[in-house]
């Protein structure tokens, strides 16, 4: 009932994997910025200078003590208002040559959205990126003291001794929950639809408003999100064992 607006007549697709591409991407864009942004606000978070701390600290806090549709607001207006004049993204993308545009609608999905997709990936971005330095955070100070300790008594510089001795260990320890976190970035992108971003939850909403079958539209988005989410978790259990195996070989 349902299977043409997954894939149209002529094998394009339709209006829901529409929006499980754009799912994609704003996921794969919003972990791109939260991965480096949390991860060096976790490493600040157990330096041993108290301004990292409390900087790296106060961001976490803020934005792990907001609602994310309050942040998605906030974001939204404030980059609309003074970040997206200045980037002129959507304007750039407009006079770029047909080449680029064809890049671009793979990259980030419609041009005439481009303003507002870049908003919806820094707030998740940002979002998600204070639940990662967390994980990170976590992550290096469950590698054992012993480990600090025997590297400064080998001289060891710090830089060093974090890159090469600490870091490796803390990664295997973070996959498990980053993985969970991934999985999250995927389900929280719905929260984007408020600002008309058309992802799988904006395109099910508009779906079901035009042909009435809410179970049908909401089961089909569900076993989207599901096969979505469930790829991730088993890319992590093989990443796991892998990095697993490396260790103990």
């Amino acid at each position: 009932m349902l299977g043409h607006y997954l894939l149209r007549p002529d094998g394009s697709p339709g209006l829901l994997l529409q929006g499980l591409f754009t799912t994609v991407r704003l996921a794969v864009w919003s972990g791109l910025l939260a991965l480096p942004l949390g991860t060096a606000a976790g490493l600040a978070r157990t330096s041993r200078h108290l301004y990292l701390r409390l900087m790296a600290g106060t961001y976490v806090e803020i934005c792990r003590n907001l609602p994310p549709l309050v942040l998605v607001f906030l974001c939204y207006y404030f980059l609309a208002d003074q970040l997206t004049p200045l980037l002129s993204l959507q304007k750039t993308l407009s006079a770029a040559p047909e080449a680029l545009k064809a890049a671009a609608e793979i990259l980030i999905g419609r041009l005439d959205q481009a303003d507002a997709f870049a908003t919806a990936c820094v707030t998740l971005g940002l979002y998600e990126g204070a639940y990662v330095a967390e994980i990170v955070r976590g992550a290096v100070q469950s590698v054992d003291r012993g480990q600090w300790e025997a590297g400064r008594a080998m001289g060891f510089p710090p830089l060093y001794l974090q890159m090469h001795i600490i870091l490796p260990q803390a990664v295997r320890n973070a996959i498990p929950p980053l993985a969970g976190q991934v999985i999250s970035t995927i389900k929280d992108s719905s929260i984007v639809s408020v600002i008309s971003i058309q992802e799988l939850t904006f395109q099910g909403s508009q779906l079901m408003a035009t042909i009435y079958l809410p179970l049908e539209v909401w089961a089909c988005v569900a076993l989207l999100y599901f096969v979505l989410t469930f790829s991730c978790s088993l890319a992590a259990s093989w990443l796991e064992t892998r990095l697993r195996g490396l260790y103990t070989a």
